[in-house]
């Protein structure tokens, strides 16, 4: 068993981000960002529902006792 090397640790991920990692391209990149960007609107917009609905139904429900 090899010994662990903190520089040996350092040196190979270096060399496996450099060399051995696809990065995505910028076009890539921006269009992966757009649709994130989406669907985070959507479920905040859901999560806005959800929470606005069920405001409207614990007030109803304290109003009514």
């Amino acid at each position: 068993m090899a010994k662990f090397s903190l520089i040996n640790y350092a040196k190979e991920s270096y060399d496996e981000l450099l060399h051995k990692v696809s990065w995505p391209t910028w076009s890539e990149l921006q269009s992966s960002a757009i649709v994130v960007s989406i669907a985070s609107l959507i479920i905040a917009f859901v999560v806005f529902l959800m929470d606005f609905g069920f405001s409207k139904l614990m007030e109803g429900i304290y109003t009514w006792f």
